[in-house]
């Protein structure tokens, strides 16, 4: 401690300003009131040697605009000297033989060195609060770039601009990776690597929370003088710097201020980080457990259905008209788990972004008809209704990826709507817009689920088991892919509506159909 209030004690020595000022103020200032005295010498017989004070303290307040009070003092005591050694009778001796003149000599000596004192502190006052306003917009313009930033790239790029710009100095941020080890992340390419002695440097002010490197008591021999970041909680990282001389004082005050703003920011960033990291593994967690619980009952039945019916036919002699229903009843599971794979192969291409859809001119009413005869048995409970106007063009739109919606849509409807009721499939072409509606009489979806029912494995509560949750998903992913929209709403007396809009030019009158 004794040692560290010696050097704080040394540093504000330093910082003192009789020993800042530079020489050159010394001469300067002895060399104005030289030349003024040498003026008022040659024009003393006109004004008097009264005058000659009066311009000489003139001259040492003008002095005191600029310099420091070092200067200041030598030019007061100068210039009463040659006024006195000039100018006052008996000229050329230190003699004064007047009262007045010795009570005038006094008076322009204190006068001229109160003078310049002051006027020097004043401006010295001046100076510090013009460097105290510039500090503190400094430090709002740092907090507030560091605020706006919305990632640790960001916000390290804040980092070493603000520091640019404010101290001049290149900045190598070496932030943890989470497990308390270093990693180097420096965003300026032209900045030098640290080396393997660095490096353990940085180590060594990480774990001791010590300053170290050059201008510092440890490590001295280095280029970096490395800095550490002290958050609240934790220690998010280490700063590299390299000073072309050591900072002391008020400056030393503002970089600590400086690097406090900046090591709260990057630790609050990085629990951030650390924060969101465990909510996405929790989230993917669920969503795994979800996955594996959905897959594993909707694979079950299938596999059990077709394995069943399989051994039967293995196994057991059967009339031709059972061996028919069992082979129907493999080809359904088959086609469930079918349904099921191209569901999450469809999902997984909507999650990893590579939709890309190929736009050709379509016929409506060849689209609805593919889907409508794939979907045949489980249509046959149902009055299906397919309503196309006579006016209705060729569109342009992924006719594989409609299939897919189209397909989602009216086999859900087939799932929920009462049996012998009716399914509507309506499709017109309005203003630059594509529409197809899809229309039940099921029990519809309530209200507080009606925003959360295109979401992933998401299942209305009192459903009937089955179903993985991934069909209006899907559906959803497919049309937006093609810039379309696809709502949903109750009807009045009962049942669902599905709308779906894509935007699609129409080919000239000659091409349409």
């Amino acid at each position: 401690m004794k040692r560290l209030n010696n050097i704080t004690r040394f540093r504000n020595n330093l910082s003192h300003p009789l020993l800042t000022s530079s020489i050159w103020h010394y001469i300067l200032a002895a060399l104005a009131v030289i030349i003024s005295s040498g003026i008022c010498f040659f024009i003393v017989e006109y004004i008097g040697y009264q005058s000659v004070s009066f311009i000489l303290l003139f001259v040492v307040s003008i002095l005191s605009i600029f310099m420091g009070i070092g200067p200041i003092t030598l030019a007061s005591s100068l210039s009463a000297f040659i006024w006195n050694f000039f100018f006052i009778p008996p000229k050329f001796t230190i003699d004064i033989d007047k009262t007045e003149d010795a009570l005038m000599f006094g008076m322009f000596f204190i006068i001229a060195l109160v003078n310049g004192v002051l006027t020097s502190r004043v401006r010295r006052q001046e100076r510090l609060t013009r460097d105290r306003e510039e500090r503190t917009n400094a430090l709002y313009q740092l907090t507030k770039g560091l605020a706006n930033s919305n990632n640790i790239d960001e916000l390290i790029e804040t980092t070493v601009n603000n520091i640019k710009v404010n101290f001049g100095l290149d900045v190598i941020i070496i932030l943890q990776d989470g497990n308390n080890h270093l990693t180097e992340y420096s965003k300026d390419p032209l900045l030098k690597k640290l080396t393997l002695e660095e490096v353990g440097v940085a180590e060594w002010v990480f774990k001791h929370s010590l300053r170290a490197g050059k201008y510092t008591d440890s490590f001295q021999s280095g280029t970096y003088t490395f800095y550490p970041m002290m958050g609240n909680r934790i220690k998010p990282g280490v700063m590299a710097v390299k000073h072309p001389s050591p900072i002391y004082g008020a400056k030393d005050e503002f970089w600590d201020t400086f690097i406090t703003q900046i090591s709260n920011a990057v630790e609050k960033e990085f629990l951030n980080e650390l924060a969101g990291n465990a909510r996405f593994l929790n989230e993917s967690d669920k969503l795994y457990k979800t996955l594996f619980n959905s897959i594993s009952h909707e694979l079950r039945i299938p596999v059990a259905t077709i394995m069943s019916a399989s051994e039967s036919l293995l196994t057991t002699q059967h009339t031709e008209d059972i061996r028919k229903e069992l082979s129907h009843e493999i080809l359904k599971a088959s086609n469930r788990l079918n349904r099921l794979i191209e569901n999450l192969l469809n999902m997984s291409r909507l999650e990893s972004g590579r939709i890309t859809p190929r736009l050709d001119w379509c016929d409506i009413h060849d689209l609805i008809n593919k889907v409508t005869d794939s979907l045949q048995d489980e249509l046959k409970p149902f009055h299906l209704k397919v309503e196309i106007g006579d006016d209705m063009p060729f569109v342009r739109v992924d006719f594989g990826l409609m299939e897919q919606v189209l397909y989602n849509l009216i086999y859900n409807a087939t799932q929920y709507a009462s049996i012998s009721t009716n399914l509507r499939v309506k499709s017109f072409y309005d203003k630059g817009m594509m529409t197809i509606e899809v229309l039940d009489r099921g029990p519809g979806i309530p209200k507080k689920e009606l925003s959360l029912i295109f979401n992933k494995f998401y299942r209305i509560e009192g459903s009937k088991a089955g179903g993985t949750g991934l069909g209006l998903s899907i559906a959803k992913g497919f049309t937006e892919a093609q810039k379309g929209t696809i709502t949903i709403e109750n009807r009045q007396n009962g049942g669902a509506k599905f709308t779906i809009r894509i935007p699609s030019d129409i080919p000239q009158d000659e091409f349409k159909g």
